[in-house]
Order: structure tokens, then C-alpha cells, then sequence
């Protein structure tokens, strides 16, 4: 086998996740499109700005790291 420096590309396959919210969240989510269309000038689906926002929380969340990383280490990155 070749030894490359570029290692397999994970898995890139999207899924799909229906979830449930609350009338108050789902006025939140519809401002924020709202908020970000006036910043960027660009318009944007809730649909396609909640899977980076979600994206951008896991990745600040310096505890859910800590975990994650303890979790991965005691189930050998299953």
C-alpha cells in the first residue's frame, strides 16, 4: 500500500434529522434568517442555517470536547 500524506476522506454522506421545537424556538430560528439576511444581504432557509449553528455550538463547547475526547478514548472511536 502507497503511503500518502492525504489520509481517506471520511464519510460525507449528509443525513437527514427531523426534529420537534417549541413556537418560541421556531420565532427565534425565523428572526435569526431574518437578522442574517439583513447582514449579509443574502437570504437563507432556518433548514440550511441550523446545521451550522448547531456545527459552530458542538465546536465552542470546550466540556463537550473534554467528553467527547474521554468517550472516543473508552470505546476505541466507535
Amino acid at each position: 500500500m502507497p503511503d500518502l500524506r492525504l489520509p481517506q476522506l471520511p464519510d460525507r454522506t449528509s443525513a437527514k434529522l427531523t426534529i420537534n421545537v417549541s413556537p418560541e424556538l421556531r420565532q427565534a430560528l425565523d428572526d435569526y434568517a431574518q437578522i442574517y439576511h439583513a447582514t449579509y444581504g443574502q437570504a437563507e432557509a432556518v433548514a440550511d442555517l441550523v446545521p451550522a449553528m448547531l456545527a459552530q455550538f458542538l465546536a465552542s463547547d470546550r466540556g463537550f470536547a473534554r467528553a467527547r475526547t474521554t468517550l472516543k478514548a473508552s470505546t476505541n472511536g466507535r
